[in-house]
């Protein structure tokens, strides 16, 4: 690079840009890093804090004991979502490669990092469809009056904001009769006490949801047309990541200051909001529990749903991990950051809960139900519950703006990490291509990923997103999770692989890595295991809500997943054919770490990886086998 002064005492050369000086910067030339620590760290908490964060742990926390379901859920963090999530960002740290690149480590097991970034690009075609609908919703929330607050001309018979009497009993002449409601009202009789039957009636949220949101057909094999604003909002969705993302993590590392801190003051707002509600401490007792069910504790169910919730919450096993820690700085200390970004992704879990009850409480109390009857999770919580509680609330456009605009920064964070998973696999794969044509890479795959997620905004496009989750977000992302830790673990060595993290982070005693040796060797794997087990015990059909899906529609669920999975024994069996020797003495060689194995750049491979051989210089297969003295 050139020098920052001219010769000859003249003044500084002012056409040098902030992009070359950051890059002068860093210590790898060739694939960047961080411009600095903050841009990894709030990268990786906007990552790994999700929609699931607001509309998933705060119902399962309410369903599973209330307070007492942080008890198992603190313990899985402390024994499955920790040791993985740093594992993952010391994997990718040591090697600056990203998820498939990185299998070097292990040759046989390179099927892993493809599984992963295949199931990621599934889920990022459909996760830009929630972000749609948030960004359609924040839009709709512009209005003086917001289009649920009440059942307008969209609305049928069976739309009511509270509830509607059918019938009860009541005493007519001495005698108890059931009657209908009107004729108990027109006779000024009244209903007897724990009688009264109540007709199926939809809050206008609900009403509004399907038939004006997303003019939801009849099932998946009614596919109607596209529903022209989701795809518009779609396709702003995309604009953004693809502005974001135009110089890699040169833009996305400061996006991230805002789009991964404002959902915090947001979330802030609205519990300062709800708190002063009538009816919150009602929701919030819900949610945390006057008194917490302990004995709920005895349960199976329950620490399966921690385990569950933790493993999805930090995004372990989808790739992204490997490929933002691939840009830290060699000597970077991953060990604080894991613990960090873990702990302020439970903590903001636990937040949300708050927030999100105080205002259910309050429409529970409003609507005179129990709390029960109005918390709900997932779709039906972000678009339905929780819309239909800021709609009772005064100046409610504001709110509802707010939550709905909190929504979309959340999803856009962990998509900028997933369209960065797939980038760095590019880069990996041949690092001149995006060297000089990233800008071209980064937005063609937008555009790839905006045509195939119009599927998604038909009016059968719910049905299509759920079906992807279903079976791709599922037990695929599992198999690679307990594939990962058995092969690190127990196939490289764990020993080894802790030698590899002393370099990074410094030498460190037996009694620092006791604890991470009985979970990688141990623990870990196991709760996986069950979790896995499990899911595939109890494995069911895709519904939507009482939506049944036809066959065909859960053959093509089955054929994503399989796509996904099949990575694994198809690269397996390429790399044992392309080994030499007998069938044993491929398979040990496939298990060895490949000759260019090691950190990235030459000083920093010291005596240990003195051997590693430079991809630059030298271009070998990444199967040959390596000396066992080295190690």
């Amino acid at each position: 690079s050139l020098p920052g002064f001219l010769s000859c005492g003249k003044k500084k050369d002012f056409s040098f840009t902030n992009e070359s000086s950051a890059r002068d910067r860093d210590e790898n030339l060739e694939r960047g890093n961080w411009s600095n620590k903050g841009d990894y760290l709030l990268s990786l908490v906007g990552y790994a804090v999700g929609l699931g964060n607001v509309w998933r742990f705060p119902y399962l926390t309410y369903q599973n004991g209330g307070g007492a379901f942080l008890i198992p859920y603190t313990l899985m963090l402390a024994l499955a979502g920790l040791p993985l999530f740093f594992m993952e960002c010391s994997l990718g740290q040591f090697a600056s490669l990203g998820p498939v690149s990185v299998w070097r480590i292990l040759p046989l097991f390179q099927g892993v990092g493809i599984t992963m970034v295949v199931i990621s690009t599934f889920v990022t075609i459909y996760y830009n469809v929630i972000i749609a609908y948030a960004l359609y919703y924040l839009f709709a929330s512009f209005q003086k009056v917001l289009p649920w607050s009440d059942c307008f001309s969209w609305a049928d018979e069976f739309c009511s904001k509270t509830r509607i009497v059918n019938d009860c009993n009541t005493t007519l002449h001495g005698e108890i009769i059931r009657a209908n409601y009107s004729f108990i009202t027109g006779n000024n009789l009244t209903c007897i006490n724990g009688t009264i039957s109540y007709k199926p009636v939809q809050f206008p949220s609900e009403q509004y949801w399907n038939k004006v949101t997303l003019q939801r057909s009849s099932g998946l094999d009614e596919t109607g047309r596209i529903v022209w604003y989701l795809a518009l909002c779609l396709l702003l969705s995309w604009m953004i990541i693809g502005a974001a993302l135009f110089k890699g993590i040169k833009s996305s590392g400061k996006v991230v200051y805002f789009t991964a801190l404002f959902p915090y003051v947001i979330l802030l707002i609205l519990l300062v909001r709800g708190a002063t509600l009538e009816g919150a401490l009602d929701g919030i007792e819900y949610y945390i529990g006057r008194q917490s069910n302990i004995t709920k504790l005895m349960e199976a169910e329950v620490w399966k749903d921690a385990a569950t919730q933790i493993f999805y919450s930090l995004s372990v096993a989808w790739g992204g991990l490997v490929a933002l820690s691939s840009y830290n700085k060699f000597h970077n200390n991953c060990y604080s950051d894991a613990i960090l970004v873990c702990v302020t992704n439970c903590a903001t879990s636990v937040f949300a809960g708050f927030a999100i009850f105080s205002i259910l409480g309050h429409m529970a109390f409003v609507s005179q139900r129990p709390v029960s009857e109005v918390v709900d999770s997932g779709f039906e919580l972000a678009f339905v519950a929780y819309p239909e509680a800021l709609s009772q609330l005064p100046v409610s456009p504001l709110w509802s703006s707010l939550f709905f605009f909190m929504l979309v920064l959340l999803g856009l964070d962990s998509q900028f990490a997933s369209i960065e998973t797939l980038t760095t696999t590019i880069q990996d794969i041949n690092p001149r291509v995006m060297k000089k044509l990233r800008v071209p890479v980064t937005l063609g795959l937008c555009a790839a990923f905006f045509f195939l997620g119009l599927i998604c905004v038909t009016q059968a496009g719910i049905y299509w997103v759920n079906l992807i989750d279903h079976f791709c977000a599922g037990w695929g992302i599992l198999i690679s999770a307990v594939l990962e830790i058995v092969g690190i673990a127990y196939i490289y060595g764990g020993k080894r692989f802790i030698e590899d993290i002393e370099m990074m982070i410094g030498k460190k005693s037996s009694l620092f890595w006791l604890w991470w040796k009985i979970c990688w060797f141990f623990i870990t794997p196991v709760l996986l295991m069950a979790i896995l087990v499990w899911s595939l015990i109890t494995f069911s059909n895709p519904t939507y809500g009482s939506v049944l899906y036809p066959t065909w529609g859960s053959a093509v669920g089955w054929c994503m997943i399989i796509f996904c999975v099949i990575w694994i024994p198809i690269v397996a069996i390429v790399k044992i054919l392309r080994a030499e020797g007998s069938f044993v003495q491929r398979i040990v060689s496939c298990c060895q770490p490949a000759a260019n194995w090691g950190p990235y750049l030459e000083r920093h491979r010291g005596e240990r990886y003195g051997h590693v051989v430079d991809a630059k210089k030298e271009k070998e297969h990444e199967i040959p086998t390596v000396s066992a003295s080295i190690y």
